[in-house]
């Protein structure tokens, strides 16, 4: 495996961080668009608590980084990576609800239903979650319409209901919160609730820099393994991980009686597919050569993250 040194690959992590927290800040501003009404200044702030100040931005990373193999214009790639920084947002948003997982921390604060109210928590997730589809067809990201609709297609079947709208529901059913807990395929469910998004972040790269399909596939491939190598350290880290390092509580995943990779696997033989998933993410990304360097470091650095 190629390697890029950590202190570089941080630095181009950071740098898309920043540049997503900027055009954020944008877009969630008090400036009314064409067409608005008005902007509520309690949702606003709403979506912006949720929104801006933490987390690493790994998944606009990968729209930016995906479509730097193609040469694609670098502000384009962010403006979609924004769209999907929304959805991110939005789903982070329901998900810590008391119907949903009932969390009380969320980036080392406290979730938004907590800082503000239930009800303006479920609003504040609508709004990203339509503003996301507002910003991912937009003139700048690409001249070609029809790059613009294979974007917005993609990124709303990563979203819906067979994908992470979907995978959330199946993690209720194996909960057994509509009655007796039902079987968990905890690789489907993964790939829809968690992996969905991740493997989005990198296809739009594909899809901005109109490949071929070969291309396409490689990135797809690479994007599968990728989220399921995120979500195994996610559940290690539920396991072994750290309250105040992750910015959230731990153990949640056994109070409420999930299944995940580690209660399948064990932890070695969660810790040992993750080690195979790096090198089939290795393996997809061979025909980019150098290109892929800043990928097979996003791989490494999903798998041995620590929050």
């Amino acid at each position: 495996m190629t390697g890029m040194a950590l202190p570089e690959f941080s630095n181009r992590l950071d740098r898309t961080a920043d540049d997503i927290e900027t055009l954020l800040a944008e877009l969630l501003s008090d400036a009314l668009l064409p067409d608005e009404i008005a902007r509520p200044k309690r949702l606003i702030e709403a979506m912006r608590y949720s929104s801006l100040g933490g987390g690493k931005r790994l998944r606009p990373f990968l729209v930016v980084e995906s479509a730097a193999i193609f040469g694609v214009p670098r502000q384009g790639a962010l403006l979609a990576g924004a769209a999907l920084e929304c959805i991110h947002c939005y789903s982070l948003i329901h998900d810590d609800l008391p119907a949903m997982d009932n969390s009380d921390l969320r980036r080392g604060r406290p979730t938004l239903h907590k800082a503000y109210d239930d009800a303006t928590a479920i609003l504040a997730g609508d709004a990203l979650l339509t503003i996301a589809f507002d910003i991912i067809t937009r003139d700048e990201i690409h001249s070609e319409p029809a790059v613009r609709l294979a974007l917005t297609r993609a990124l709303a079947r990563a979203s819906g209901i067979g994908g992470m709208a979907g995978g959330q529901m199946l993690d209720l059913a194996g909960e057994g919160r509509f009655g007796d807990r039902e079987p968990v395929d905890v690789a489907r469910l993964q790939q829809m609730k968690t992996g969905a998004l991740l493997r989005f972040g990198c296809i739009a790269g594909a899809l901005l820099g109109q490949s071929t399909d070969k291309e396409y596939q490689a990135l797809d491939d690479y994007g599968r393994a990728l989220g399921e190598a995120f979500q195994i350290a996610d559940d290690l880290l539920d396991v072994e991980g750290d309250a105040a390092a992750l910015g959230k509580q731990t153990g949640q995943d056994a109070i409420l009686g999930k299944t995940t990779f580690v209660t399948q696997l064990g932890i070695d033989g969660a810790k040992q597919r993750v080690r195979d998933l790096l090198a089939r993410a290795d393996a997809a990304l061979s025909m980019f050569g150098a290109r892929g360097d800043v990928l097979r470091a996003a791989a490494r650095f999903v798998a041995e993250r620590k929050n």
